[in-house]
């Protein structure tokens, strides 16, 4: 049996507990779920520098996952444009059963390995791609059908499991396994699994956008202002860099669409960040 569906000792009596004293327990399981992903530092090193050398010729970062997975793969993927300024299909994410399992449950997917083939081939994965498949038991066919198709057609695959020499740990090209052991509520994997599936992804997508230059120092130079805060943002962004009061910063910004590299040679003269 996988560790995430065994019962954990701690929580056995858990319905008997305070308020207080269960969330305690569940918040020392994360800390633990944490200390799971430390221990896979330098296996999410490959998958960053495979992912960010894919982006790099063209490519793309592809999540794919079921339930819980799947959502945290979308959600990843939805952050990266306002972020980063890059186009929706730079990171993509796919959940079994469509987008309408973003909010309706649909277990019955996992299994579907035929579903998880059709729906890499819709988006014409390719061999600039890399493929990252995400279950946390290791076994889902539906993952696992994409992984296989992904690395038959020369993509990079990568795996994200919470348990060691399941199918998808042993499949894909760089396999990335934080033992986060029995969970809060046996078999629950929407916590401490998933805690540690979040942290991961951040990690994956935020360096390799790091890595393609569309940071500099820490800042979102790539940043695209739709809302009022996100404008107030900018015009720190600027400032932040150049030393200049908001409302210089403001007019460069004005004169350059809101882009902030733009705004920022317009009025120091420099280049920040790399590739656009």
């Amino acid at each position: 049996m996988n560790r995430t569906e065994m019962r954990n000792p701690k929580t056995t009596h858990i319905d008997k507990m305070n308020t207080l004293d269960i969330l305690k327990i569940i918040n020392e399981e994360n800390m633990n779920a944490v200390k799971a992903v430390e221990s896979e530092l330098e296996n999410i090193e490959k998958a960053v520098e495979a992912a960010s050398g894919c982006l790099k010729n063209g490519g793309r970062i592809i999540y794919i996952g079921c339930g819980t997975s799947g959502r945290l793969g979308v959600l990843d993927a939805s952050e990266c444009p306002p972020t980063f300024g890059v186009s929706p299909d730079t990171v993509l994410g796919i959940i079994a059963g469509g987008d309408r399992c973003l909010r309706s449950a649909s277990e019955n997917q996992e299994d579907n390995r035929e579903a998880g083939i059709n729906d890499v081939k819709a988006i014409e994965i390719s061999d600039k791609d890399c493929l990252v498949g995400i279950s946390v038991a290791g076994g889902a066919e539906y993952v696992l059908g994409a992984i296989e198709y992904a690395k038959k057609i020369g993509a990079v695959t990568v795996g994200i499991t919470s348990n060691k020499n399941t199918p998808l740990d042993l499949c894909a090209d760089i396999s990335i396994c934080p033992d986060t052991g029995e969970e809060v509520i046996t078999g629950s994997t929407r916590m401490k699994a998933g805690t540690a599936q979040k942290i991961i992804l951040n990690m994956i997508s935020t360096t390799s956008m790091i890595k393609q230059g569309y940071v500099y120092e820490n800042l979102m130079i790539n940043l695209k202002p739709s809302n009022n805060k996100l404008k107030e943002r900018v015009i720190r962004i600027v400032r932040d860099i150049t030393g200049k009061n908001a409302e210089e910063a403001t007019d460069a910004l004005n004169k350059t669409n809101w882009d902030i590299r733009g705004a920022v040679e317009i009025i120091a003269g420099k280049v920040c960040g790399g590739e656009q």
